[in-house]
Parts: structure tokens; C-alpha cells; sequence
């Protein structure tokens, strides 16, 4: 999972055509859509101790995963529940407050190539588009590290100088099998990259 930044001149809006387009002249074909979101807890002011800050929690959804929903803490674990999980931090809410100005989501088209899939999502804030997310996934293999070289040649193939590095989920992974929760985690980085890019006026963004 990784970012796209907006093409110069271009709108968010643009830009994932631009790259709709690149894929679909690589012979990709459109698998319907997907949507990813995001919801910031924090921990209750009664809870922290003085002088220190709040632990965030993520609670977020997946589209692939209908049944599941994932918490996770920053640099911390990530739980995998069911999809009443929502209903149980209401009853929590004495304990994790929602930052409901905070929720953010990725939607967009699913797009398969052979044995890829492609994500390709706008990454919305309240009414207005942040950014670009793209995810690649190479549906054959589990172990992350066999195929890294080879999602990279593909992904070079449409986002050019943009190819991101190894996520840094990899690194813990090693040769264990990769997990819905990797995705999510990597979903969990992205955006609150692109949060903390909000204050800066990005071009081409209305």
C-alpha cells in the first residue's frame, strides 16, 4: 500500500484517471470497487496519567474483509475482530473517546492484471480529497519477501518513479505468511501520513 502524489497541474481527481488509464493499457480489467476507512480513538483523559499523552487506537474496515474489523495501535498490535466490534467501543466509549472529526477513507476501483490485484483510491477527509492510495497484491504467494521484486517490476510499470520502497511491515514479517492485518497496518501508516500533510496547501486540491 502506498501513496501517489498528485500529478503537477493535475487534481486528485486527474491523476487517478491518469492512472486508471495506464493500467488499463496494460490490459487490467475493473473487479468492482473497494472502500477502506479509518476511525481515530483515543483514550479517555480520566485514564492518562498526568503529564502524559492519550494512546490512539485505529478501528478500521476493509471491504474484502466484510465479516472482520481491525483495531490497531500505533507501533503496537493489531487485532482482528468481528465486524460487531463497533457496537463493543460504544459500550467503551468511558475508555476510548471517537475523534469524530478525524475519520478518514480510501475508495476506488479494484482492477485485476493476471495474478495482480490493484486497489487504486481517493483518500478523503470529511468532504474533501487528500491524496492517492494504491495497492498492489500478487495473489499466488503468502510470503511477502518471495515476491517483493517482482510486485515492484509491475508496479514500475505504471507508477513509474513513484514505486515505493519495502513497506516496513516487511521487515518484522521476514518468511512468515502475510496476514489481512499487514494490509491494514500499511493502510493505518498512509493515512496518517496524509494527516499530518493536511496542513501543508497541496496543488491541483480544491
Amino acid at each position: 500500500v502506498s501513496q501517489v502524489p498528485v500529478a503537477e497541474g493535475k487534481s486528485v481527481q486527474q491523476t487517478v484517471e491518469l492512472l486508471a488509464r495506464r493500467l488499463e493499457a496494460l490490459g487490467a480489467d475493473k473487479q468492482g470497487t473497494f472502500g477502506v476507512d479509518c476511525e481515530t480513538y483515543h483514550t479517555a483523559a480520566t485514564l492518562g496519567t498526568q503529564g502524559q499523552t492519550g494512546k490512539l487506537m485505529y478501528v478500521m474496515h476493509n471491504s474484502e474483509y466484510p465479516l472482520s474489523c481491525f483495531a490497531l495501535f500505533e507501533n503496537g498490535p493489531c487485532l482482528v475482530a468481528d465486524a460487531n466490534f463497533d457496537t463493543l467501543m460504544v459500550k467503551l466509549k468511558g475508555f476510548f473517546q471517537n475523534a469524530k472529526a478525524n475519520k478518514i477513507e480510501s475508495r476506488g476501483t479494484r482492477y485485476q492484471y493476471c495474478d495482480f490485484l490493484v486497489k487504486l483510491g481517493t483518500v478523503t477527509m470529511g468532504p474533501s480529497a487528500r491524496g492517492i492510495s494504491v495497492e498492489v497484491e500478487y495473489c499466488p504467494c503468502v510470503i511477502a519477501n518471495d515476491c517483493w521484486s517482482l510486485l515492484m517490476e509491475f508496479m514500475q510499470s505504471f507508477m513509474g518513479s513513484h514505486t515505493p520502497g519495502v513497506p516496513s511491515v516487511f521487515g518484522s514479517k521476514h518468511d512468515s505468511a502475510y496476514s489481512p492485518g499487514d494490509t491494514m497496518v500499511q493502510y493505518m501508516e498512509l493515512f496518517n501520513k496524509i494527516r499530518k500533510q493536511q496542513q501543508v496547501p497541496v496543488a491541483g486540491i480544491r
